[in-house]
């Protein structure tokens, strides 16, 4: 397995990240929630890209993957401030941003942070405010009741061995970076794919933000039976077919 590069940030700790040279706009993807850049999308969109000669960027956030850090210790705009600065330090001319999950929120933050640099945006099960929307709401009464005492509770995980860790620092932060509450105008072309059989984000998260942007060029596709990880054959070609359709209208526009 190829040993990723490490971008070194100011606090000493580092983002862990594979690039591919080649022509823009070049493609940066941004993972989901307690998951890392050696997921399948993530790869496939890298190998393509790489045989397409676009350049392409995917990387970890801090306390995800091979990044430094304590994923405890992360919150929401801790891990936008990643994904801005593996832009700005990694990354020339226009970008197209695809984010899975969490990864989708923090494209659509990063993409109104630098929004010279961005020319479009794909969302794979996106999920913009889930921390208040999904998790907070979801809380019990004990769970809520140990967050206030101790700071943290620990959740099961569909996709990994162990739980992870819900800290009350990343609910608190995370209202600080909510989109589905007012219209959000990104002036680029955005597409959003989501499986109706998504279990962990329900597909109206991505009607919501539809509904919430305020730009013309936006659409939604949604998979009857797909599921949130959308990594199936039929997925990942979905998401092929979705990314050259906007990577081709802006090389006409």
């Amino acid at each position: 397995m190829e040993t990723p590069d490490r971008l070194p940030l100011a606090d000493d700790q580092w983002l862990a990240y594979h690039r591919s040279p080649g022509r823009a706009p070049g493609v940066v993807f941004l993972g989901g929630f307690h998951s890392d850049m050696g997921g399948t999308k993530a790869c496939h969109l890298e190998a393509r890209c790489r045989a397409a000669g676009r350049a392409f960027l995917r990387f970890d956030y801090r306390g995800h993957g091979a990044s430094s850090g304590r994923f405890e210790d992360g919150t929401i705009g801790r891990w936008a401030a990643d994904a801005v600065a593996v832009i700005d330090a990694l990354t020339t001319g226009p970008q197209v941003l695809v984010g899975s999950s969490m990864g989708g929120w923090l494209a659509l933050l990063a993409a109104r942070a630098r929004a010279a640099r961005i020319v479009g945006l794909v969302g794979i099960a996106a999920a913009p405010d889930f921390v208040e929307d999904l998790i907070q709401a979801g809380l019990s009464d004990a769970e809520r009741a140990r967050l206030l005492a101790e700071g943290v509770i620990e959740r099961p995980s569909a996709y990994d061995d162990g739980p992870y860790r819900i800290t009350r620092t990343l609910l608190a932060e995370g209202r600080r970076h909510l989109l589905l509450r007012a219209p959000l105008t990104l002036g680029i072309p955005v597409r959003l794919l989501h499986g109706m059989a998504d279990a962990d984000v329900p597909w109206q998260t991505s009607l919501r933000l539809l509904e919430r942007l305020g730009d013309a060029d936006v659409r939604l596709t949604l998979i009857k039976d797909g599921d949130h990880r959308l990594a199936r054959e039929s997925d990942l070609a979905l998401l092929d077919a979705t990314l050259d359709d906007l990577l081709a209208g802006l090389a006409t526009s």
